[in-house]
């Protein structure tokens, strides 16, 4: 569905993407994360078709984004900053976004209004951030997208209404194949809902692969050996701390492999312990380095 090649975006001199590629499958859910300053945002507003890359291609279904109303038409994007005209109520804009989108379904809004509770004649301006947020995904969701493309996309919303939200969207990814890309630095939430996750760093593609691979190459053991006892050789050792005698280990390779491995050395006591996506993200992005530091005052 999407295929980024060899992108380029440089601001002044800066490459805010620099030589980007990603590739998201037809009815994925792909988380694209990364620290600030990663080109998270600048690759999105390329897939929204707001910006044109300087070098490289971006596709959606093999067509480029960029100035095609075609593939514009299939795509709805909903921004951390919401964009509506000062004067406009919930309701104008959806009229707007109609006159813009023919697959624009009038029985879907009015189902998903009575979902959200927000009365349309409201202005946009006196909402709050997540009651914008809520008028936004009415909007996009009675769009009927193929593509549905998110920054920071529930920052604002309640819990609840957080859970609704994604129960809708992944209603529709089930039902109708909608592609979902999301952004966000929630990256629990993400764990939940995505099922390709794309790392970015400075401009990059770190690494890019399905949610259960990710979790497959990564593991934690926790272990405790007797005096004298010691890892075998050949580890590929990303990490490690020690409390007392117990030894925490993140390793690169597969969970049974090195559990089986270990185990020959004879440990006291062997656990392998689920790794989230966030300490996939810190330890991709460089390990020890990029954790939590503490700052002696």
């Amino acid at each position: 569905m999407i295929e980024g090649r060899g992108l380029i975006k440089r601001f002044e001199g800066f490459a805010a993407l620099d030589g980007l590629s990603l590739t998201a499958p037809k009815g994925a859910v792909y988380g694209l994360v990364g620290p600030n300053g990663a080109g998270k945002s600048t690759f999105i507003r390329h897939l929204a078709g707001i910006y044109r890359q300087d070098e490289g291609e971006l596709l959606v279904d093999g067509e480029p984004v960029f100035e095609n109303p075609s593939i514009k038409a299939r795509i709805a994007y909903i921004p951390d900053d919401i964009f509506f005209y000062t004067q406009a109520s919930i309701r104008d804009m959806a009229r707007f976004a109609q006159s813009l989108y023919p697959s624009f379904d009038s029985e879907r809004y009015e189902k998903l209004s009575e979902l959200f509770g927000l009365d349309p004649k409201r202005p946009m301006r006196k909402l709050s951030k997540g009651q914008q947020k809520q008028a936004a995904f009415q909007i996009a969701m009675a769009q009927r997208p193929e593509l549905l493309v998110l920054d920071e996309p529930v920052d604002g919303l309640d819990p609840v209404m957080r859970r609704q939200v994604w129960s809708v969207l992944l209603s529709d990814v089930e039902q109708y194949g909608t592609t979902v890309l999301v952004s966000s630095h929630n990256l629990r939430e993400l764990e939940d809902v995505c099922d390709h996750v794309g790392i970015m760093n400075h401009g990059k593609m770190l690494i890019e692969r399905s949610l259960s691979e990710l979790q497959e190459n990564l593991v934690k053991l926790q272990l405790a050996y007797p005096d004298g006892g010691r890892l075998p050789e050949g580890l590929e050792i990303v990490h490690e701390s020690s409390t007392g005698r117990l030894r925490q280990l993140i390793l690169r390779g597969r969970s049974e492999e090195l559990t089986e491995k270990i185990a020959a050395t004879q440990p006291l006591f062997l656990d392998v312990v689920p790794l989230s996506l966030e300490e996939i993200f810190i330890y991709e992005l460089g390990g020890a380095d990029y954790e939590v530091k503490d700052l002696v005052l």
